[in-house]
């Protein structure tokens, strides 16, 4: 059996509807959304990103994740009678957690499907090799369509992402007894991830809304020179890129869907792996030259055995 992986990205979405899809609108969204942030919370972030209005794109994140990591750390410096932060400050990480937890709600929540001609072929090719994949988006159209098509049946399914009725651990991703699934790997989390006691549990897809104040702990939705601590801070997160390591390990090839190659965290990682692979990237063709396109995955990924598919839509692509 040829097991390969597939990285999915945010183009994925993007190629269906760049509006909803983009970061920055959903950002927008969330901001002037009634019941979302009070007006006092708004002024808060406000005044941490030093202008009005929501954050522009991740850039502006990486403010934000500075000063939740600064309140976190003063929160925890023992209990007085005059704490190190105001009210506000004590508040602050709990307030840009919702702000954080909604926008990656809006993203999910996307009522469009993935045309037949793509989801077909794919779900056809993943039951027959069991190949491995890998999300750093937070949509779920790869996850209804595997749901529908029964993708995902417990061990005996044919993908395992380690969330069980009993909540997530480590343990929950090892084969035993002969199974040889694949991987279904939420590399930035999900919003559908809650906290269960001292388990992480998945959320029924029909119960995550706007309406829901459960702030997942499991996203990954920051600048990037963050990512890796976000990572590394939640169990579920750190198992998937451990177990992304083994899927690498197994894979002949390698295929990059709808990825813009700005992870430097996950370049770091592939980097090592896609010099021994065939390695395909498929994007769409609006961003640059071929050659240009060319000279970037080979200058991050260090690796001649790539080739690059660029598709107008990247929907369009079959060749699993």
């Amino acid at each position: 059996m040829t097991r390969k992986l597939i990285i999915f990205g945010n183009g994925l979405g993007m190629s269906l509807c760049p509006e909803h899809f983009s970061l920055q609108n959903a950002l927008n969204n969330i901001w002037n959304r009634d019941g979302v942030l009070t007006d006092e919370q708004k002024q808060l972030i406000a005044r941490c990103l030093g202008k009005d209005g929501p954050p522009e794109g991740e850039g502006e994140l990486d403010l934000l994740h500075q000063a939740i990591s600064y309140c976190k750390s003063l929160n925890r410096i023992g209990d007085g009678d005059i704490h190190w932060l105001t009210e506000d400050g004590q508040c602050f990480p709990e307030i840009t957690a919702k702000y954080i937890h909604k926008v990656a709600t809006f993203l999910h929540n996307y009522d469009g499907e993935l045309p037949p001609d793509f989801y077909e072929p794919l779900i056809a090719f993943v039951k027959d090799t069991k190949s491995h994949v890998a999300t750093l988006n937070y949509d779920k159209l790869l996850y209804n369509s595997f749901i529908d098509h029964n993708i995902f049946n417990g061990y005996n399914g044919y993908l395992v992402d380690g969330m069980i009725n009993q909540g997530f651990s480590s343990e929950t991703l090892v084969r035993k007894y002969g199974n040889n699934f694949g991987y279904y790997l939420h590399l930035h989390g999900s919003p559908l991830f809650v906290e269960r006691g001292n388990s992480i549990s998945k959320l029924p897809r029909q119960n995550l809304t706007l309406n829901r104040d459960e702030p997942s702990q499991h996203i990954v939705l920051t600048h990037v020179k963050h990512k890796p601590a976000v990572i590394s801070a939640s169990e579920a997160l750190s198992t998937y890129w451990s177990y992304l390591r083994s899927a690498l390990e197994e894979a002949e090839e390698v295929i990059l869907f709808g990825y813009s190659g700005l992870d430097e965290h996950l370049n770091v990682l592939l980097k090592p792996y896609l010099k021994h692979t065939i390695n395909r990237i498929v994007e769409w063709d609006g961003a640059g030259t071929q050659d240009e396109r060319e000279a970037f995955w080979l200058s991050e990924l260090g690796s001649d055995l790539t080739t690059v598919v660029r598709l107008n839509n990247i929907t369009d692509f079959v060749d699993w």
